[in-house]
C-alpha cells in the first residue's frame, strides 16, 4: 500500500515483535467487538477493531507480514514471526480493520458495539451497557 501524502493524524502500531509496523494517517473508526467464530478462533478470544480507510494505511516495517484468505470475502493479516493478529481485510470495501490492540496508545479510541453476539463463545458474557448486534454491523 503507498504511504499517503497529507498531513493528517497519523496513528501508529504493530506486532509483538516489531517485524510488522505500520501508520493510519486520518480518523480511525471507533472501536467494534466481534464475537465470530473466525475472529474468536484468530485472536484466541473476542475481536476488537478499529478500521481505517485502504490507502490511508502504510507500512514502515512489513517483513513479517503475511495475509491469509479466511473467507471468500475477505483475508487475514498476521505476523509471521510472532504470530500476532495485526488485520482484517474484506474484498469489497474501501477500508481495513485493524487490531485494536496493536495499536500504539494512546490511541484516543473507544468501543460503540458488539457484533455477532449470536455466535460468541459459551464461556464468556457480554455485561456492558454498548450496542449489541445479533449478526455484523453491515
Amino acid at each position: 500500500m503507498s504511504r499517503p501524502q497529507d498531513d493528517a493524524a497519523i496513528a501508529t502500531g504493530g506486532c509483538l515483535c516489531g517485524a510488522v509496523r505500520y501508520e493510519a494517517r486520518g480518523e480511525l473508526r471507533p472501536v467494534i467487538y466481534c464475537h465470530c467464530g473466525q475472529c474468536r478462533r484468530f485472536h484466541g478470544h473476542v475481536a476488537a477493531y478499529s478500521a481505517v480507510p485502504r490507502d490511508a494505511l502504510s507500512f514502515t516495517e512489513e517483513r513479517g507480514l503475511s495475509w491469509y484468505r479466511a473467507s471468500e470475502r475477505a483475508r487475514r493479516g498476521f505476523c509471521r514471526d510472532c504470530g500476532a493478529s495485526l488485520f482484517w481485510a474484506p474484498d469489497e470495501k474501501a477500508y481495513v480493520a485493524v487490531a485494536a490492540g496493536s495499536l500504539d496508545p494512546p490511541s484516543g479510541l473507544e468501543a460503540v458495539r458488539h457484533i455477532f453476539v449470536a455466535d460468541k463463545g459459551d464461556y464468556y458474557d457480554i455485561d456492558d451497557e454498548l450496542e449489541q448486534l445479533p449478526q455484523g454491523s453491515g
